[in-house]
């Protein structure tokens, strides 16, 4: 054991370059996955990730209207209960209606200061915060609620309360949007929150205010015990409405199934290839000391002994740059700039992170590891100095198609750097280097695929099931044909389909599903069918994946349901992608609803605008033309709305990139020192020292060119099947995949090829310059 030491302590002073490249190699590789883990929690978890910004509340409390309700002295003790740990409020609160452009939405007015609370904090992300040197009426708009009005910063809205005394109408100025972690805005289902000061609601509702207060909880597990004693301290008759943080996340954290599905398979793949990038690494350092094992086999080195001594050496290269990746990423990830340091920082009070911190490391310099014993059981066998010519791969000798080439006067320097990245030493070992860093070219391919599958519920919605992008309710309802006619004489519009929706139950009652009626036989609604076609006929229907696995049915069968005590039984001709209700969605014509409802009127007019049509400005005509008694919704974006997901996919591929480089750097410095003879006796035959580096670096970039074709290729394959797969799985429905634009997939294989004939300019330089006498053992 003294001897292996020996050995491991003197091979690192002689090789210290080789060693230093080791660490960082698995430090920046650790580093890489570290941070791709703080992304990932930060994208998949986004009602966690705004809670601990904002400090958020695990708890409020509503209290009824006027003096049945608390004030501050009321809520004083509840600071005192040893479940609390902060206490938010009491904020005066008023409900009111918020319109703008013909768009309405329910809104709970909320009374603070000029300066946010600590707890429950609103985080702006547009705009400012209320000032009191603005004497305009000020509001600030939860993110939600400001997407659905269509108001941003700069903007007025018209807020109406109903007192005592009868409506009061004013105008608000927004100032900013801010996001929070209580239920967010959906329309029917919950009011959205609006911040405003103080002396702004006496002026709006000078008596009829009712009062809320947020509670921070120190454990969240004791939320129903926390809101028993709470509930008790203030009297159950002046609470009006209790609202957890489990309610908060279900509504704001739902819809995330796709994206957690998709980001975990990301994050194994991503481990893969570090480690794939990593052993590769190991395996060419032990691979070109095969002349030093001959002779430790020579002085008398046991197989055993070799083998302790490249795990020893490896493994402590693993487990000081696994130590030095983590420290570098906690310490210094939160200072890069963007969203890779938001969700550093944010990420030690996210759920998972001590286990990944741990977890990551330990499992990436296990597989180092598993790598480094298969390189140096391998190394063990290498035999003693007789024999240590073989430590060179024997070069093959230029093919027949080579010659031909030279002699057609082609370029020396092509010819030879082809024969170097595919044929010298062996073509096994150039297809495994190729396909090695094939693999991180294929995930971020596959990064692009999901980035451009959400970037197109915004720019093609009705690829995903949002043909409509408008929705218009009147109270009073008219004729179909009149009251379409009128909203497709606005400009903008393209069609109005009229159409009903019913809750529906499905057959034994056990579950609800969703059935609705858009169009009819002479003005169809445009499905985005994924299979099959659109219903035309009589008691013909399409649905959702969510419907056809609830049910356990297929294209072409038939389905009974009951709606309202009655049954109904339709014709399933085709599945469309229904981004809601999680695909248990079943639609058919107005005309087929009517035939068991003769007098079923259409509930809605679903608006189809024209290519370019501004929805904002379309709403605003919408609602002129029909004299303000229509109300105008925006179609739900299926993807929230959120930018978050697609800058997280951006810095996924970076960090792709960076363990890419690294498995570069490796094929370059192991292909300069494997084909280092062939270089020498280049020179020696009349290549000057630039052709020779020309050789080395048109083989980096023949290498990385070819990786970059076949990783392109296989990851636009996998994304489109992983995509619709996860799609699938959600209810959404295959068939929403999208590969990204040709020009951009263009773009990535050239700045692969390009980056790998940039990192060949060193190594082409030294060995240009590299001379005969320089490394005479070469050329035994």
């Amino acid at each position: 054991m003294r001897a292996t030491w020996r050995w491991v302590h003197s091979d690192l002073r002689t090789h210290r370059g080789e060693a230093l490249f080791a660490v960082l190699a698995s430090a920046g590789v650790i580093a890489s996955l570290l941070l791709a883990a703080a992304l990932l929690g930060y994208a998949v978890s986004p009602w966690q990730r705004v809670f601990q910004q904002s400090q958020g509340s695990h708890v409020w409390l509503h209290g009824r209207e006027g003096r049945e309700g608390f004030d501050a002295a009321a809520v004083a003790p509840l600071a005192a209960l040893d479940e609390v740990a902060a206490v938010s409020g009491p904020f005066r609160t008023a409900a009111a209606t918020l319109e703008t452009g013909g768009t309405r939405a329910g809104v709970v007015l909320r009374a603070t200061g000029a300066r946010p609370p600590d707890t429950a904090r609103p985080l702006l992300t547009e705009g400012r915060w209320l000032t009191t040197d603005d004497p305009r009426d000020q509001v600030v708009l939860e993110r939600t609620l400001a997407r659905t009005l269509w108001a941003e910063p700069g903007e007025t809205v018209t807020v109406t309360l109903t007192g005592r005394r009868g409506p009061t109408t004013r105008t608000l100025h927004v100032v900013g949007v801010a996001e929070t972690a209580e239920p967010r805005y959906r329309a029917g289902q919950g009011d959205g929150v609006g911040w405003l000061l103080p002396e702004t609601l006496d002026r709006l509702a000078p008596a009829a205010t009712g009062q809320s207060v947020g509670l921070r909880l120190k454990d969240a597990d004791d939320t129903d015990y926390a809101v028993q004693r709470a509930v008790t301290l203030l009297g159950a008759e002046r609470i009006d409405q209790v609202t957890t943080w489990q309610r908060a996340k279900a509504d704001l954290g739902g819809d995330d199934r796709l994206l957690g599905q998709i980001f975990a398979a990301f994050g194994l793949a991503a481990l893969l290839a570090a480690a794939v990038a990593v052993a590769g690494a190991v395996r060419a350092r032990i691979r070109g000391q095969a002349g030093d094992i001959a002779v430790l086999k020579a002085v008398g080195f046991t197989p055993g002994q070799v083998i302790r001594g490249f795990l020893l050496q490896h493994l402590g290269f693993a487990v000081a740059g696994a130590a030095l990746g983590t420290a570098a990423t906690l310490a210094c990830g939160r200072w890069i700039p963007g969203r890779v340091g938001a969700a550093v920082a944010l990420w030690p009070r996210l759920p998972g992170h001590r286990p990944a911190v741990t977890g990551v490391p330990v499992v990436a310099v296990l597989l180092i590891a598993a790598a480094t014993a298969l390189a140096a059981w391998r190394a063990g066998r290498v035999p003693p100095v007789p024999a240590a010519r073989q430590a060179h791969p024997v070069a093959r000798p230029l093919s027949a198609l080579g010659r031909r080439a030279l002699g057609r006067r082609l370029s020396p320097v092509l010819v030879l750097g082809w024969r170097s990245a595919f044929t010298a030493p062996g073509r096994a070992r150039a297809l495994g280097a190729t396909a090695r860093l094939a693999l991180p070219i294929a995930l971020m391919t596959v990064a692009l695929v999901a980035w451009s599958t959400l970037g197109q519920f915004r720019t093609d919605p009705a690829r995903v099931g949002r043909a409509a992008a408008l929705t218009v309710r009147t109270a009073e309802p008219r004729p179909a044909a009149a009251a379409a006619a009128a909203l497709e004489a606005v400009p903008g519009v393209a069609d109005a389909v009229p159409g009903a929706e019913f809750p529906a139950l499905v057959p034994g009652q056990t579950a609800t599903i969703t059935l609705r009626g858009l169009g009819t036989a002479d003005d169809p609604y445009p499905h985005a069918i994924a299979e099959g076609r659109a219903p035309t006929g009589p008691d013909e229907a399409v649905a959702g994946q969510g419907l056809l696995d609830l049910l356990g049915v297929r294209v072409g069968e038939w389905v009974r349901m009951t709606v309202g005590g009655r049954p109904q039984i339709l014709h399933l001709v085709g599945r469309s992608i229904e981004p809601d209700h999680g695909g248990r969605v079943v639609s058919t014509t107005l005309d087929t609803l009517r035939d068991g409802a003769p007098d079923l009127r259409p509930a809605f007019h679903a608006l189809v605008l024209r290519p370019g049509a501004d929805p904002r400005r379309t709403a605003a005509a919408v609602a002129a033309a029909t004299g303000g008694d229509a109300e105008v919704r925006a179609t739900a974006d299926p993807a929230g709305g959120e930018d978050a997901p697609r800058g997280v996919l951006a810095a996924l591929a970076a960090v792709l990139a960076l363990i890419a480089l690294v498995e570069l750097l490796t094929l370059i410095g192991t292909g300069v020192r494997d084909r280092a003879r062939d270089l020498l006796a280049l020179r020696a035959i009349g290549l000057t020292p630039r052709q020779i580096g020309a050789v080395v670096v048109t083989a980096a970039a023949l290498t990385a060119l070819a990786a970059a074709v076949l990783g392109t290729a296989l990851g636009a394959a996998l994304g489109h099947r992983l995509v619709d797969a996860e799609a699938a799985a959600t209810g959404l429905g295959a068939g929403v995949a999208r590969l990204p634009d040709p020009l951009l997939l263009g773009t990535l294989m050239l700045a692969a090829t390009a980056t790998g004939a940039l990192a060949a300019l060193a190594p082409a330089v030294r060995t240009a310059r590299h001379r005969l006498a320089d490394s005479p053992g070469e050329t035994f």
